[in-house]
């Protein structure tokens, strides 16, 4: 029998000051069997990142013809395609030849850095992709804000992102890798 996903409900209250965006979006994650928590929560960082109203998950670490999170336009069209790990390049470059915009957001420390020094040969010829790296100090810390039920404050500011539960709180680097 195969084990289900876990499913993790969150009410996520998001301040970007940046975009001058101002909402509260309540989520159903569904975390797959071989997903980490830390994961799942650059998942749902990213998510607030780049929330709009049509930006939703995908079914990207079962599915290769899905993204983790896409937006899409109201003919179907793919606005947005976002990766959060170590893709394959393949498949990046068929996200980046079906999409308007492909982001990946790495993270695992050294093997990100790796896994970007190898392909970033590649990576020059596509010209609507941006990666970016989490560090580890900034993803690990999120994983220990993951429950079941929760609620979190997204804020960003000044290049600056901040995710907390009201007890504790994270704040992400992002470092740009390759950007269009």
């Amino acid at each position: 029998m195969a084990i289900k996903s876990t499913i993790f409900k969150v009410n996520l209250q998001i301040a970007d000051m940046e975009r001058h965006y101002y909402a509260d979006h309540a989520l159903t994650l569904a975390r797959h069997p071989s997903e980490t928590d830390e994961r799942m929560m650059v998942r749902l960082l990213v998510f607030a990142l780049h929330a709009h109203q049509y930006l939703e998950f995908g079914q990207g670490m079962t599915a290769d013809d899905e993204a983790d999170l896409w937006q899409k336009d109201l003919t179907g069209a793919i606005e947005l395609w976002i990766d959060v790990g170590l893709p394959d390049e393949k498949l990046i470059r068929k996200a980046c030849g079906r999409a308007n915009q492909v982001l990946v957001y790495a993270y695992g420390g050294r093997t990100a850095e790796m896994w970007f020094a190898q392909n970033s040969s590649q990576f020059e010829r596509l010209k609507n992709l941006t990666v970016i790296n989490l560090p580890s100090a900034s993803t690990r810390p999120l994983a220990e804000l993951a429950q079941r039920t929760m609620q979190l404050q997204c804020t960003i500011q000044d290049g600056q992102v901040w995710l907390g539960d009201g007890n504790s709180s994270v704040q992400v680097e992002r470092v740009v890798l390759k950007s269009p």
